[in-house]
């Protein structure tokens, strides 16, 4: 199953804690909860007849948007070949998770089901996440 995410991948963000009484809450942080509401409904644009229940391969290839110096001069020729990639924040794993969260319970029961992951940053002009996801393999 491939998947597309368009548009720029938000990192997941430190989660925020609020009191309710004596109670702490959790919750997400705006942007993030947005992103994995984005994700969810690709998802379900995408989803197999039944969720997955076996073990995932998940591969994820991940396009950032090039910092505005390298739009210009031999910096473009590299990142068009793939040699030049992002070696700066947002953290791969940052990345990943609003993706898994947002698959989970649509594409997958539960993350845990993910036995092996790849994921790659690359520069474009067009950011974006494809997403593969393979299940079922002896």
């Amino acid at each position: 199953l491939k998947i597309e995410i368009p548009g720029v991948i938000q990192p997941q963000e430190r989660p925020r804690f609020s009191r309710r009484g004596k109670k702490v809450v959790t919750h997400d942080a705006p942007k993030s909860r947005d992103f994995k509401d984005f994700v969810k409904l690709v998802a379900w644009q995408n989803k197999p007849s039944e969720l997955i229940t076996e073990p995932i391969k998940l591969k994820a290839d991940i396009y950032l948007m090039p910092p505005k110096k390298y739009h210009t001069g031999p910096k473009r020729a590299l990142i068009a070949s793939g040699e030049l990639r992002p070696t700066t924040k947002p953290d791969l794993d940052n990345l990943i998770k609003g993706i898994k969260d947002g698959m989970s319970k649509v594409i997958w029961h539960d993350d845990a089901q993910i036995v092996e992951m790849t994921v790659c940053k690359y520069y474009s002009e067009q950011p974006r996440a494809e997403v593969t996801i393979k299940w079922g393999e002896k």
